[in-house]
């Protein structure tokens, strides 16, 4: 009995060992999708996590999001300091005519700021000094009298000051343009 046990055993194991063979594993694709998908939500997950810790610290480094820029009331005592320049007032009133069909006569005392600091700038705008009075004249003269009005004078003020420091000074800049005199008159 024990050998006829022992073959049906083997015939028992051997037949689940054919069967399982038979089976044929998953190739391709199919046995790496498992994998892949996990390895997918894993990083998805560290994403999420990441994302969530940044927004988080950037809150509370924020103050919990308010603006850390404070605008001045321009109602209180405390307004700032006004910046302190050099003038070079040197440039002698320039007259000219603008460039309307009729034209207006136009009557310029211009006022160069700069740093306090700079000692190239004195030097630089008295050697240019013609060029400066030329730059004045052929500037006024290419505007219209309408663009002389005294509510357009920031806006020139501001164009005067990127032209000279981009067209007419090399070692200094200019960052102040105050006019004693801007006549626009008539004629």
């Amino acid at each position: 009995m024990g050998d006829a046990d022992d073959i049906v055993d083997l015939g028992d194991e051997g037949g689940e060992g054919l069967e399982g063979s038979s089976k044929k594993k998953a190739s391709g694709l199919a046995a790496l999708l498992p994998n892949l998908l996990k390895f997918v939500a894993i990083g998805l997950g560290a994403l999420v996590f990441i994302v969530t810790v940044a927004v988080i610290t950037f809150n509370i480094m924020s103050k919990g999001g308010k603006s850390q820029t404070a605008v001045a009331d321009p109602a209180s005592a405390y307004v700032g300091t006004r910046p302190q320049f050099q003038i070079f007032s040197s440039i002698s009133p320039v007259r000219t005519r603008t460039k309307d069909t009729t034209p207006y006569s136009v009557v310029v005392d211009m006022i160069i700021g700069y740093d306090l600091n700079d000692k190239n700038a004195q030097t630089e705008l008295t050697g240019r000094l013609y060029e400066l009075q030329d730059f004045v004249r052929s500037f006024f003269s290419g505007k219209y009298a309408a663009e002389l009005q005294p509510e357009n004078e920031a806006r020139l003020k501001q164009e005067i000051l990127e032209a000279l420091n981009t067209r007419i000074l090399d070692t200094s800049s200019a960052r102040i343009i105050l006019f004693k005199q801007l006549d626009v008159m008539e004629m």
